[in-house]
């Protein structure tokens, strides 16, 4: 999953970013308003870290234009901003949720899974598909009981195609969500992707929409 950070403090966003990258996620990086808003207002993004105290527009106006444009993904404040009504402001203005500065990074991850999952649906860290289970906060994939070992790249993919399941997502959103802005990947790097997650999984778990996208089918209910 793609994450936005937004962040002007340089060893704060250093260190977040490492963890967030560590967690699996892609990271883009970003230290001011006006940039801010642009990327989150063109770029396809699972979730956006914003930071209130930011240089040129505030982080608080950043949100408010988000919101205001239809831009739904989940955001997290991340500020050194602590008192009560600032944080009710910013949970009016659209924020998911809140985590005044100084904080412990587990935590952090640990809200970041929660306002992901609730975007997508899921209540737990554990998602089960047949016999495809995931665990989100440990990130590891299991078939059948037994450990698959997949790349970094691989895990997103199953990831985000399980948080989605029963849904086709297209090339052109696994490529926004799989790879950094600055990242320079082939064409058909999301199809060779698939065919070597499926030489593990099995042929039949991700299924291909010819011209449309892939998808994991949700178990019958």
């Amino acid at each position: 999953m793609r994450i936005l950070l937004v962040e002007d403090d340089d060893r704060v966003a250093g260190g977040v970013a490492a963890a967030l990258s560590a967690a699996g996620y892609v990271v883009d990086r970003v230290g001011d308003g006006e940039t801010a808003w642009f990327q989150g207002s063109t770029e396809s993004y699972s979730a956006v870290v914003l930071d209130l105290g930011l240089p040129g527009l505030d982080g608080l106006s950043v949100l408010k234009r988000w919101r205001q444009e239809g831009c739904l993904f989940p955001v997290l404040i991340l500020t050194a901003r602590g008192n009560w009504n600032e944080r009710v402001e910013g949970i009016d203005a659209g924020a998911d949720d809140y985590l005044p500065k100084p904080f412990q990074m587990e935590e952090l991850l640990a809200r970041l899974r929660a306002i992901v999952r609730r975007t997508t649906g899921s209540a737990s860290s554990q998602l089960e598909i047949g016999p495809l289970h995931l665990d989100t906060r440990q990130m590891r994939v299991s078939l059948d009981g037994e450990p698959v070992h997949l790349s970094p790249q691989e895990y997103r993919l199953v990831s985000y195609l399980m948080q989605h399941a029963g849904r086709v997502v297209s090339q052109q959103e696994l490529t926004e969500q799989l790879y950094a802005q600055d990242f320079e990947r082939e064409s058909n790097a999301v199809e060779v992707m698939v065919g070597r997650v499926r030489r593990k999984l099995g042929s039949s778990i991700i299924e291909t929409r010819r011209g449309f996208g892939y998808i994991i089918q949700k178990p019958p209910s």
